[in-house]
């Protein structure tokens, strides 16, 4: 019976960072879908129920910033994991939810990879 990919979604404005992050992860052996929004992002994962970790930016256009996605999330599907990032803020761990990591940007794709599965096999 074949091992099923870790389902992550990268919730990123930046679309050449966006892409960058995707392949990195995918080349990591991930499976991969991505967001530009909040609104999107939630799309994604009510189309995709196995999204088991979300990695997101805190600052994005909409009206749902990184951190307001990543509480909805929490409350909405407690089991999907989460990771926040941000090259402009610093959050203080109180602000995030709890368990969800805080990975400033820039950082470093085999560190995201690493984190995720120690998340995932926590």
């Amino acid at each position: 019976m074949p091992i099923e990919k870790i389902v992550v979604l990268v919730v990123e404005d930046e679309p050449i960072l966006r892409v960058f992050t995707v392949a990195e992860l995918e080349d990591e052996g991930f499976d991969v879908l991505e967001a530009a929004n909040a609104a999107e992002a939630i799309d994604k994962i009510e189309r995709n129920p196995n999204v088991q970790l979300i990695f997101t930016d805190i600052d994005m256009p909409g009206t749902m910033d990184g951190l307001r996605l990543a509480a909805f999330v929490r409350d909405r599907w407690p089991p999907i994991r989460i990771i926040v990032t941000s090259g402009n803020h610093s959050p203080a761990a109180s602000v995030l939810p709890e368990d969800a990591p805080f990975m400033g940007k820039p950082y470093d794709p085999k560190e995201v990879s690493r984190a995720i599965r120690r998340m995932i096999f926590a």
